[in-house]
Order: structure tokens, then C-alpha cells, then sequence
């Protein structure tokens, strides 16, 4: 219904701004194809953007970057981000994207500043109402596999960056590779706004899922895909409920935007009005995740805190935090994270009993919100070379070396 209305309003908005009407520039037209516009642009279907880091320019000099697909998943592809002129010795970073509504390219300002100085991985998850049910479930156990392959693929001496929601399963992963001495274990593990003990600090959505049993979620949030999709009969947390509730958190400033692009479209300011949507194109295009994946986060992270507390299994294995004992661990937090809360991710740190507080950081970022973390000024000028200088400080390998 949302589709056909927003294309609708398009029509609408381009019938009322046709030269050949010339009441378009006069009266109440050009207010009313503006609004609808916004409407429009609101309501509009998106699929699945590109990354399109083409270029990186480090120190004067600009470098053609090359993205490729290293290996291949259902639920989700390992990409290699590298760029001309890196030292053969650079680090090697694997970010580990959030699964919970967004895609991975959420995070293009983040790969797009450690290309700079690092040989990049990213792990691009599917859209679950993309992947067939031959291709099996996704739930928690399954992410930590993911990371744990995909950290063995790229080998020994990788460097680990977890932004927000994958903290969990990525220090829950670094734990068992520890604990079994992985020669792959990674080398360097930083936290950026992670919901690692949701205890600290509690926030909106944390209270939301408190406020209610697991069955409530499983009965209410939870959709089976339609017929049109080749994930079709597959359970899911639909993305646009995870928009919905992102957007609701800050209801206000999303209106505000939206009314500043509808004035800027009235009084003929394009420019600006299109530095909104393309913010809101990212921010809006969204993705379904498993059911069982979801519920299990909620019940986990949410409700049981269970990788603090220590009761957390994979595969009837418990995740033990104290046997991280050669991972260097970061854990960086903004100072107006309304998401994760001040304290969520810096209680890695004390959770990893068996680590030397040489191999232990915290970074709290002034003045910056949840998504300032991994990207904008402050995330390029200020946390970005923190991250380096953690990484070449534990692995010692190519940062200083940079072409």
C-alpha cells in the first residue's frame, strides 16, 4: 500500500512542476507537488545499496579502491576491501557489521577511513527474505560460526572491529577461539557501542525489551515471507518494523529533517534538500533477519544478559570471557549513545578476568551519539586513529608503514 501510494505522489509532485503546466509555478502547486515529494521519497521501496568506495586519499595522495566477494555464504559474503599502494605487511581488519535492520554498507564511512591502512573484510550478511529455507536457519550460534570461519579464512594476525550489535557474538567468538588456543584467534578486538552487559546504563531499547516476555516478541514482530520472495515461508523480524522503532526513538528530529527538505524544495534549495535524502536513502533501506537470530538476541543480550553473566552456550560450550587471554580488547562508547548506553561496552573489559590490562583500552568520545562512533568527523579525525594506533600498538603490523 505504501508502494502505490508513494508512486502515486510522485506523479502527482512531477505533473504539478511540468513546464507545460504553467499553474506549477504559481499558488498552492508548487507547495503541494513539494510535500508530496517528501511523501514520496518517505514512502519509497529501497533495495540493497552499494558500497561504491571507487577512491580513498590518504596523506595528499588518492588511491583507486577494489572491492571483491573472498567467500561466499547464504546468510552472508566476506568482502575484501583493498587499495592501490597498501604496504604488503598491512594490518588486516575484519568488521563485523550489524545485523539488525540495516545493511552492511551502513558502515561505508567506516571501511572506507581504515582502507586507508588496512587490507579490509567486511561481512556483507544477507537480506533473510532473500535466502531460500533449503538454505537452512540463522540464529546466534550461527553468527559466531560466521565470524569464526571468516576469521579463519583470512588467517592469523587479523585485527577485529565490531560495530554495535555484533560486540556480542564477536567477543563471544574471540572467547572460544582463546579458549582453544585458534591460531586464528584475532590479534586485536575493538567494541564500538556494544550491548555487551545492557545492565550499565539501560536505555530506551533496552527497557522496550525488558518490558515484555519473549513470547510477546515471537507473537507480535514476527512475520512469515511472502510468496513473491525466494525466502518465501521463512520467519523473520521484518526491517521496516526495526526502522520503525530506530526512527520512533527520535520521532522529532526525523520530522524536523523532513519539514526543513520540504522548505528547502519550496524556495528551490535542491542541494540541500538532496543531502537529506541521501541520508535518509541509506537510513532507510533496510533488511529482514531470521526470527530465531532476533529472538535469541532479545532473550540473550537483552533479557539475560547471558555472555556477562556467564551462562552463554554455543553448541553446549560455554562461553567463558575469562579465557580471552592474548586478544588485545578496545572498547570505545559515545558520550550520547542513546542506543547503548555508557558502560554496555566497557564491561568487556572487566568480564575478560584473564586478560593483563596492558591488553585492555576504553575510549570514551565526547559529544558524540551512537552512529558518530563509526562515522562523520569525529569518527574519521579522532576514534579512527585511536583504532590504529591500538591495533599497531598489539599487532605491530603496517600502520606506521603507510605509502
Amino acid at each position: 500500500m505504501m508502494t502505490s501510494a508513494s508512486a502515486w505522489a510522485s506523479i502527482v509532485s512531477e505533473m504539478l512542476t511540468n513546464p507545460a503546466l504553467p499553474a506549477g509555478y504559481a499558488g498552492v502547486a508548487p507547495v503541494m507537488a513539494s510535500a508530496l515529494e517528501v511523501f514520496a521519497h518517505a514512502a519509497a521501496p529501497r533495495g540493497k545499496p552499494a558500497f561504491d568506495i571507487e577512491t580513498v586519499t590518504t596523506r595528499g595522495k588518492t588511491y583507486p579502491v577494489v572491492e571483491s566477494i573472498v567467500l561466499h555464504r547464504p546468510f552472508g559474503n566476506l568482502l575484501r576491501f583493498t587499495r592501490e599502494g597498501l604496504p604488503k605487511d598491512a594490518a588486516k581488519l575484519l568488521i563485523v557489521a550489524p545485523m539488525s535492520g540495516h545493511y552492511a554498507t551502513l558502515l561505508r564511512g567506516t571501511v572506507a577511513r581504515m582502507t586507508e591502512t588496512c587490507e579490509v573484510y567486511v561481512t556483507d550478511w544477507a537480506d533473510a527474505r532473500m535466502v531460500p529455507l533449503s538454505a537452512g536457519t540463522f540464529d546466534l550460534n550461527d553468527y559466531i560460526d560466521y565470524v569464526m570461519d571468516f576469521l579463519t579464512y583470512i588467517g592469523p594476525g587479523t585485527n577485529m572491529m565490531a560495530v554495535c550489535q555484533p560486540s556480542v557474538p564477536a567477543l563471544a567468538a574471540t572467547a572460544l577461539m582463546n579458549a582453544s588456543r585458534h591460531p586464528c584467534r584475532p590479534a586485536t578486538l575493538t567494541m564500538m557501542g556494544g550491548p555487551i552487559d545492557t545492565r550499565e546504563a539501560p536505555t530506551t531499547v533496552n527497557d522496550h525489551a525488558m518490558q515484555r516476555p519473549l513470547g510477546w516478541f515471537r507473537n507480535t514482530v514476527i512475520a512469515t515471507v511472502p510468496m513473491h520472495y525466494p525466502g518465501a515461508g521463512r520467519r523473520v523480524y521484518p526491517g521496516f518494523l526495526q526502522l520503525s522503532s530506530f526512527m520512533s526513538m527520535n520521532l522529532r528530529n526525523h520530522m524536523m529533517s523532513h519539514y526543513s527538505m520540504f522548505k528547502q524544495l519550496v524556495v528551490g534549495d535542491d542541494d540541500g534538500a538532496d543531502a537529506t535524502k541521501s541520508f535518509y536513502e541509506e537510513y532507510r533501506s533496510v533488511c529482514d533477519m531470521t526470527a530465531e537470530f532476533y529472538l535469541q538476541t532479545v532473550e540473550h543480550v537483552f533479557q539475560k544478559h547471558s555472555l556477562p553473566s556467564g551462562t552463554l552456550r554455543h553448541r553446549g560450550e560455554l562461553v567463558d570471557l575469562g579465557a580471552i587471554t592474548d586478544t588485545a580488547l578496545m572498547a570505545i562508547e559515545g558520550e550520547r549513545d542513546d542506543i547503548s548506553g555508557i558502560g554496555q561496552t566497557k564491561a568487556a573489559l572487566s568480564c575478560a578476568t584473564g586478560l593483563a590490562a596492558s591488553k585492555k583500552k576504553y575510549f570514551l568520545v565526547p559529544e558524540v551519539g551512537h552512529y558518530g562512533i563509526f562515522n562523520g568527523s569525529k569518527w574519521r579525525d579522532v576514534i579512527a586513529p585511536a583504532v590504529e594506533a591500538w591495533i599497531a600498538h598489539n599487532a605491530g603490523k603496517g600502520l606506521k608503514a603507510v605509502a
